[in-house]
């Protein structure tokens, strides 16, 4: 009887599932820690939010190293880094914890990038790029919420609360690097140098005139196209404000309320950590595809609807923190979670159309290929800055409680929230940002979509990083309908 083949796929998703695990086992490990040691919550605030330190230049050179390097190699050398640093974590020691934190988001920044590209392609032309986009996103989520959720147990109920949960990432990361050795690399091999660019591309005699680069048959390259996103006045006045709350409302969630309400739980402190960070994450994974449905080219309504979510969450969580109350912490968690979950989503569909195609060979060259950081790993760069909440929080709670802390930050909110809504139907995308192909990067539970009316103006569409050659109707972009639609999120 034959042996059953599993997808090649799957190892380069659980290589993206096991980064996430070690991103955030340090959830569970940080109330062992507060009990075990002498460190101070301020302490234990900047170990969690070092991770940034690492994890913002992870993202931004994931894609310009697995283009150079190919996607194998950079993520099994990440998976490597990733496993030491656990290890490194588990001597227990404060300078080590630091180290341990910045080495493991650097390794994570670079396996969102070039894992979830990887398994794009794995999963070859025959997959749609929605199916290849919920792996990478059911990846991101599984390995969030496993890092928690496991180590909590391991912590709850097992010898060496501080070292056995580490280690156990570590040889996780070891198995995991074992199943992807076979993995075939999927970049596309640079053009040689002196090869000759392809010949502009020239309107006809008597045709319409159009934009200056289309009229010169020229687009803007990669890193031009995503800096014209970065300083498109939509970016600063819908997506900028909107982005703290990303990471911000998940933190607050299980980073933040947990320890508040620890006294209430006694002898089970880093379960219950645990359990509320995966509930935490796993309800952003579930409500992702909502910010798909709310989404819609005319206006911030999907950005709204997730800042107002995100609103009402810190203001459960102050009345949790007021009340000492377990129950209101997970009630928080799964708002919170549910604001996490739609920022997310709303912040890449509006990039997503903030960026212009970028020249190449077809109408998806913006998404696969490049030599700098993608617009959706610029985004997440810019909401990796909720990382820092724990921290504040922890440095101004002598001066103010934390139900006061909560309750300002929710109107800072507020204000971001009028901002969005003061230019949520000004500085509408022009027609030269448009959707332009399966650029789905997966990062916290991350991913964009093709717009479907491409996939009507292509027939067909392929995952691989390297595309077919257009035929002549697939060069010219189809009507975009007024609503950014989603297939897989119907």
């Amino acid at each position: 009887m034959p042996t059953r083949r599993f997808p090649r796929w799957l190892p380069a998703a659980a290589a993206v599932a096991v980064a996430a695990w070690g991103a955030n086992q340090f959830t569970a490990l940080a109330t062992v820690y507060r009990a075990r040691t002498d460190w101070s919550a301020l302490s234990l605030a900047a170990m969690f939010s070092v991770y940034l330190v690492g994890l913002v230049p992870g993202l931004l050179l994931g894609r310009p190293a697995a283009d150079r390097y190919g996607r194998r190699r950079v993520v099994r050398g990440a998976l490597v880094l990733s496993a030491a640093a656990s290890a490194v974590l588990a001597a227990t020691d404060e300078p080590t914890v630091y180290a341990a934190r910045t080495a493991t988001g650097f390794a994570a920044g670079l396996v969102f990038l070039a894992g979830t590209a990887w398994l794009r392609e794995l999963s070859g032309p025959s997959a749609p790029p929605a199916t290849s986009a919920r792996r990478a996103m059911y990846a991101t989520g599984v390995g969030f919420s496993a890092g928690a959720l496991v180590s909590g147990v391991l912590a709850e109920w097992l010898p060496g609360p501080t070292v056995l949960p580490a280690l156990a990432h570590a040889l996780c990361c070891l198995l995991v690097l074992r199943a992807t050795r076979r993995l075939p690399e999927t970049a596309p091999e640079a053009a040689p140098e002196g090869a000759p660019e392809t010949a502009p591309e020239t309107a006809p005699e008597g045709a319409p005139e159009t934009a200056p680069e289309t009229a010169r048959g020229r687009r803007p390259g990669p890193g031009e196209a995503h800096r014209s996103a970065v300083r498109h006045p939509r970016f600063r006045y819908v997506v900028l404000p909107a982005s703290p709350a990303v990471l911000g409302s998940a933190t607050v969630a299980y980073v933040v309320l947990p320890p508040l309400v620890a006294d209430r739980v006694p002898g089970y402190a880093p379960l219950f950590g645990g359990l509320v960070a995966a509930l935490t994450l796993g309800t952003g994974v579930l409500a992702q595809p909502f910010a798909a449905r709310l989404d819609d080219h005319a206006s911030a309504r999907a950005t709204l609807t997730a800042m107002a979510t995100v609103i009402a969450g810190l203001l459960v969580g102050a009345l949790a923190a007021s009340r000492d109350s377990v129950a209101l912490v997970v009630a928080a968690a799964v708002v919170l979670g549910t604001g996490y979950g739609l920022t997310l989503g709303a912040g890449l569909h509006e990039v997503e159309r903030l960026t212009p195609p970028a020249k190449g060979p077809g109408p998806c060259s913006s998404s696969c290929s490049g030599s700098g950081p993608g617009s959706a790993s610029l985004y997440q760069s810019t909401t990796s800055s909720g990382f820092l909440t724990p921290l504040l929080l922890a440095g101004t709670a002598g001066h103010a409680s934390y139900p006061a802390l909560l309750t300002g930050m929710a109107a800072v909110g507020l204000l971001c929230l009028a901002v969005t809504a003061a230019h949520s139907r000004r500085h509408l995308p022009g027609p030269d940002h448009v959707a332009h192909g399966p650029d789905h990067v997966a990062h916290l539970g991350c991913r964009r979509s093709e717009d479907s009316s491409m996939e009507s103006a292509t027939g067909s569409t392929t995952t691989g990083a390297t595309p077919p050659p257009p035929t002549a109707s697939a060069m010219q972009p189809a009507p975009t309908d007024p609503r950014s639609r989603r297939p897989w999120a119907e």
